[in-house]
């Protein structure tokens, strides 16, 4: 009985022996990992071989290296650079396309489709990234994206590539919803977040200024499918650069989110049903089918601030249009992307249909405002932060839009080269003092955790604005045209001027020399003065557009005035961006 006394007493002596060296190891583990966890060289092998309650906080992008920022940063970059890219190559290929696979009354959904998609996928990915984190979005987004532009390159029918244009329009949106809003992640900061956005406007910069020629390019010497295939080495690049660059933040909330779907897909339906009316008005006017689909957006609008009321995630949350300051921003949004695209639109039609320009000749004109984005970004990363009220550079961009229009609205064809080249880089410049403070500024005031859906609905309005500015100065520039070309063949008689009418309407003769030179030979051969005529419609054109663009300067300067209802933006160091050496309580890395 002593014997196994004993035994007991010698095993429980080892128990505690065993249990205490257990604990040792332990805690000589959690030092060692804790000193070791943050240092350059160990911080992800530790991520890999830690268990997940050891893994560490990643720390504060406050204080993220600037080699790491800087291929982050590449990685958005790309990502923008290749949106920007593709909108602008293939616009310079759809003569060549519709040429080949036919089906011109499919031509319109080539941009259309796009579009379509991109708006209705922008706010809801924006919002679910606000809520899973935005890495595997900006993934999906980019191998989504890179993936239609291989389907849109093997099209074989408009059909076909009309549906690959849409996919591609999803990956657009899902990149530009969860990609620009990776940004405040990385850079809490907005000082330094101001500094870094000049990275995201040297690549749209880029993208832009470049895109026209390398399409022209392209569909000259490799055929038009080439233009769609460019994005595929892009796509690879921004794929690498996210993939080992970019940190993966999750949101640290408590309990499950329910995702709205009905939300995301009243969403959809109010955004895809508003761009085909807006399309459709101008074109066909207030039919019933156009009115039935008014009615159907109306509807389906009330349905979704009634569900959005009831949601517990909501993907739109509502008391973000309770604050007068985002609903101006959102206002300043949709004017921006008013003017922008009005200008970028008509711009060259003015100078190559109104002014006689070749397409060369224009294309070097228009060069500056693309240029001149990035510029503008620059200059204003510089002064913007030291301003004591930094929404003055929105008063002085939107200024120069003003002078801009007005610069363009009583320009001639007599006008100097070097008066019309001031003009574009003001409209760049503009531009660039305009849209990345657009974004910082909705951020700042909706918080950390609506970076995604506050900065998803600046896109999304914008991209409304474009289309109604582009649709409503379409629609004035076509009425002044159709009536002043009437007028201008009165002096021929009712048999004459019905003719030779269907043929000028369309301003393409003004544009393309062959069918402008095959016009003026038939109209010499009816003994008409064919070059007098040709003139006096372009006058008509230049008054159209004027007249359009005159528009458009009275939207930059409602704009200008309404800045003025923004306040409270400092630029001090955030709250919410620790210093250097600390973690993140909001978010945390997941590997």
């Amino acid at each position: 009985m002593q014997s196994d006394c004993m035994k007991d007493g010698r095993r429980g002596k080892e128990d505690q022996g065993v249990c205490v060296g257990i604990a040792c190891r332990y805690l000589r583990f959690q030092l060692l990992f804790r000193s070791v966890a943050h240092t350059p060289s160990y911080r992800y092998r530790c991520v890999f071989f830690a268990p997940r309650s050891f893994r560490p906080v990643k720390p504060s992008s406050a204080s993220l290296p600037f080699r790491d920022a800087l291929l982050a940063m590449l990685g958005i970059g790309l990502v923008n650079m290749l949106v920007a890219l593709d909108q602008t190559v293939v616009s310079t290929a759809l003569p060549s396309i519709v040429a080949e696979l036919h089906g011109f009354e499919f031509y319109a959904w080539i941009a259309s489709a796009y579009l379509l998609a991109s708006v209705v996928t922008v706010p809801v990915f924006g919002r679910l990234g606000d809520y899973f984190g935005r890495k595997r979005f900006v993934i999906a987004a980019v191998i989504v994206f890179t993936a239609a532009s291989v389907l849109c390159g093997l099209a074989t029918d408009m059909r076909f590539l009309a549906a690959a244009r849409a996919l591609q329009g999803v990956g657009g949106g899902m990149m530009v919803g969860t990609a620009f809003a990776s940004i405040p992640d990385l850079f809490p900061d907005p000082r330094a977040r101001v500094r870094w956005q000049v990275v995201m406007a040297a690549a749209y910069g880029i993208g832009t200024a470049a895109g026209p020629s390398l399409g022209g390019w392209l569909s000259e010497h490799f055929g038009w499918r080439s233009t769609f295939l460019v994005n595929l080495p892009v796509g690879a690049l921004a794929l690498y650069f996210i993939r080992a660059h970019l940190p993966r933040y999750r949101p640290a909330r408590a309990g499950d989110v329910r995702i709205d779907w009905t939300g995301a897909a009243l969403v959809a339906l109010v955004l895809g049903g508003f761009q085909t009316f807006i399309e459709a008005v101008p074109k066909d006017g207030l039919t019933t089918g156009n009115a039935v689909l008014a009615a159907a957006v109306l509807a389906c609008t009330l349905a979704l601030l009634a569900c959005e009321r009831r949601a517990t995630h909501p993907i739109i949350p509502l008391d973000l249009f309770r604050d007068p300051q985002l609903v101006t921003l959102f206002t300043l949004s949709t004017l921006s992307g008013f003017v922008m695209f009005s200008l970028i639109f008509f711009a060259p039609l003015l100078l190559q249909g109104g002014f006689g320009l070749s397409p060369q000749e224009a294309g070097l004109l228009a060069t500056p405002i693309a240029a001149c984005i990035a510029l503008g970004s620059l200059i204003n990363t510089r002064i913007v932060i030291r301003l004591r009220k930094p929404t003055t550079i929105l008063t002085a961009g939107f200024s120069l839009l003003v002078g801009a229009s007005a610069g363009l609205a009583f320009a001639s064809r007599h006008t100097a080269h070097l008066w019309l080249e001031l003009t574009m880089s003001a409209v760049g410049i503009g531009l660039g003092f305009i849209l990345n403070n657009l974004n910082i500024f909705g951020q700042e005031i909706a918080g950390r955790e609506r970076f995604g859906i506050t900065t998803a609905l600046l896109q999304s309005t914008r991209m409304v604005g474009g289309m109604l500015g582009t649709s409503i100065v379409a629609t004035i520039v076509n009425h002044r045209y159709a009536a002043g070309v009437g007028d201008a063949l009165a002096v021929l008689g009712a048999p004459l001027r019905q003719r030779w009418h269907l043929q000028l309407a369309d301003p393409r003769v003004l544009i393309d020399p062959a069918l402008r030179e095959t016009l003026i030979a038939q109209m010499k051969t009816a003994g008409l003065d064919g070059e007098a005529l040709i003139d006096a419609v372009r006058h008509v054109l230049v008054d159209a557009i004027h007249l359009g663009i005159g528009l458009t300067g009275c939207a930059a300067l409602a704009a200008a005035l309404c800045v003025g209802r923004i306040s409270h933006i400092r630029f001090a160091r955030s709250a919410s961006a620790p210093k250097s050496g600390e973690a993140r309580t909001d978010e945390v890395k997941v590997e």
